[in-house]
């Protein structure tokens, strides 16, 4: 089985690869904070692991292999369950999950991550709106756009939300940015992109920067319904 630290790294790469095709080593090691050093020495290991994890050429850059891809979404699948554990069970807030599953997510078996998906009643979606692997690995394709992309006059539901950064959850949830949450964009400011939001149904108006718009996918949707688990992944 791949170590702690090697599952890190496919787990990046796979993060990564829905961004670009072949994922370079500065930008693994900026994801991962590490030294480009290190994150080259890790790619060549999973390159020679048996089978392949990844393929890598220097300069280059690295995919998944098949093997890589399974092995990555494996840990995305204890991640998201546990994540979603945590926050409908223990009660911890949106902000606090991602590093106690990142924690936990190592030390699971595939066993105990079975029951726990069963006693859950196997959830779609993590508390951020991001769609949990199945059993089979497998994932729906997203259908969501940041909202940076959102096209002006458009009625938008949240759909998930970028984890990576406790702050930002909480700044999210100071503004009502949860999941599910229905608005409008009424404008963007040229040159600042600053964009203009009227969340319904009350009527308030928000400005968000370019930062946050990138890190909060919506829908454009004439109901607001983000998708139908949304209710349960309040901040």
């Amino acid at each position: 089985m791949p170590t702690l630290s090697m599952e890190d790294y496919l787990k990046a790469l796979y993060h990564l690869q829905a961004q670009q095709p072949r994922v370079h080593t500065t930008a693994l090691a900026r994801w991962l904070g590490v030294a480009p050093a290190s994150a080259t020495e890790m790619l060549r290991r999973l390159a020679a692991w048996q089978p392949p994890l990844v393929h890598y050429t220097p300069r280059r850059g690295a995919t998944l292999t098949p093997a890589g891809r399974e092995a990555a979404l494996r840990v995305i699948r204890k991640h998201r369950l546990l994540e979603r554990f945590l926050h409908d069970v223990l009660g911890f807030p949106w902000d606090a999950v991602h590093g106690e599953a990142e924690r936990l997510e190592h030390a699971a078996s595939d066993e105990f991550i079975r029951r726990l998906a069963a006693w859950l009643g196997d959830p779609a979606y993590d508390p951020h709106g991001h769609p949990i692997p199945g059993p089979d690995l497998r994932l729906p394709p997203l259908s969501d756009r940041p909202l940076a992309q959102a096209p002006p006059g458009a009625r938008l539901a949240v759909s998930r939300v970028s984890d990576r950064d406790p702050a930002l959850l909480r700044r999210l949830a100071d503004l009502g940015l949860h999941l599910g949450r229905t608005l409008v964009l009424v404008e963007r400011t040229p040159y600042d992109h600053l964009l203009h939001l009227r969340l319904e149904p009350e009527g308030t108006t928000i400005v968000v920067g370019p930062r946050l718009a990138q890190a909060v996918f919506v829908r454009v949707t004439p109901t607001g319904a983000a998708h139908p688990t949304a209710a349960e992944a309040t901040p």
